[in-house]
């Protein structure tokens, strides 16, 4: 429900900013007509996502967090090797020592717990500065294309409701990202 309203939140801003551009125009001392107005879509996941950068900073971030799992995973198996050994000797034990076990459990599930926190917040992170990186790029690409082709704006593909393929700049931003930033 938080998606589906977060896209009609998208939708009407989307709605608004071309009522007021639409209603801003004629008003501008210009006096553009609609026929003047030249507008392309961008779909801005698919430019970015598209990239070579972005494609090999998404391996790298793979790979290390396959890594990263493979970690986490011993860690498991350490934390469950404890609670078996606890589990199998609970009857046997002294119940100072089983406290002691039962505490040290409770610690280490607890590092583990931190653990896999920190980590998975450090790969959120990283994967935010590889997309704000690539996005800050792909903007300045786009404000080229739309002055090369003398466009008035260029829109995200969401708040689009129709549009001509043609107008559709996706391709384009996302090779000339690419012989831009070999």
């Amino acid at each position: 429900m938080n998606r589906s309203r977060r896209k009609t939140t998208t939708i009407w801003k989307a709605i608004l900013v071309l009522g007021l551009a639409c209603a801003w125009l004629p008003l501008s001392g210009t006096h553009a007509r609609a026929a003047d107005l030249k507008i392309g879509f961008i779909n801005m996941q698919e430019a970015v996502s598209g990239t070579k950068e972005f494609k090999e900073a998404l391996q790298k971030f793979k790979s290390d967090f396959e890594e990263e799992k493979k970690r986490i995973a011993l860690k498991e198996q350490r934390v469950q090797k404890l609670l078996e050994e606890i589990n199998k000797q609970s009857f046997v034990l002294d119940p100072k020592l089983k406290q002691k076990k039962e505490e040290r459990f409770i610690q280490e599930k607890k590092d583990l717990e931190r653990y896999v926190q920190d980590r998975n917040d450090e790969f959120a992170r990283k994967e935010q500065e590889i997309t704000n990186r690539i996005l800050k790029k792909m903007l300045d690409v786009i404000k080229k294309i739309g002055k090369q082709k003398n466009l008035t704006m260029i829109l995200e593909e969401k708040t689009v409701f129709y549009s001509d393929a043609s107008a559709d700049l996706t391709k384009l931003a996302t090779d000339t990202y690419n012989r831009m930033n070999k």
